[in-house]
């Protein structure tokens, strides 16, 4: 099985699903509580603009460089968000984690958590990555300490990174999670969303 074919990543709480253009009215709806692509340090799509995301995340999987997943709430059974693993290298075994959002209502949760965990136990013990990174924007500081609370450590900042919507320049803080710290993660993961509201 190749790195972007789709699969489906089941928990308690919630499902990683292959992405869909059937999952737009859900995530055009999810995408408004909150308001999340007002905020400008982050690349969340408008309502607008959401059938034009799942078709570039769609074609980037196509590509060979992302798989895309819609996040099912058990709870509700709709899709809340989209999370995604991009910048896959094969070769070298090492993937990023991101283009992440879900609605306000369920940031900080146990769904939250579980999705990270799930995406982690598949690319360290099914894919054997070496390495598992994060990326988000220096202002970031909630995806900053979302990241440092799964227990990956800051690598380096890529100043002047990328030019943003708005065009200022993006300084990009790149964190990971190596293999030999994995053992250690899934406890502290594992911990955390046993102590976690759903």
């Amino acid at each position: 099985m190749g790195m972007t074919d789709p699969i489906s990543l089941q928990g308690a709480h919630a499902s990683l699903v292959p992405l869909s253009p059937d999952h737009c009215e859900q995530l055009t709806d999810s995408v408004q509580d909150g308001e999340l692509w007002k905020l400008w340090y982050t690349s969340v799509p408008s309502p607008g603009e959401m059938p034009a995301e799942i078709s570039r995340r769609l074609d980037l999987q196509a590509r060979g460089s992302m798989l895309p997943f819609a996040v099912i709430d058990h709870s509700s059974g709709h899709a809340v968000g989209m999370t995604t693993f991009l910048n896959i290298d094969a070769a070298n075994r090492r993937v990023e984690i991101g283009a992440t959002w879900v609605r306000k209502s369920v940031q900080r949760t146990a769904l939250n958590t579980e999705c990270k965990l799930l995406l982690l136990i598949h690319a360290f013990e099914r894919w054997d990555c070496i390495a598992v990174e994060f990326r988000t924007h220096y202002f970031n500081r909630q995806s900053r300490a979302g990241i440092e609370r799964l227990g990956a450590k800051l690598d380096g900042v890529f100043r002047s990174h990328q030019l943003a919507s708005n065009g200022t320049l993006r300084d990009t803080c790149v964190y990971s999670i190596i293999r030999p710290e994995w053992p250690t993660v899934k406890s502290h993961l594992s911990w955390q969303l046993a102590r976690t509201r759903v």
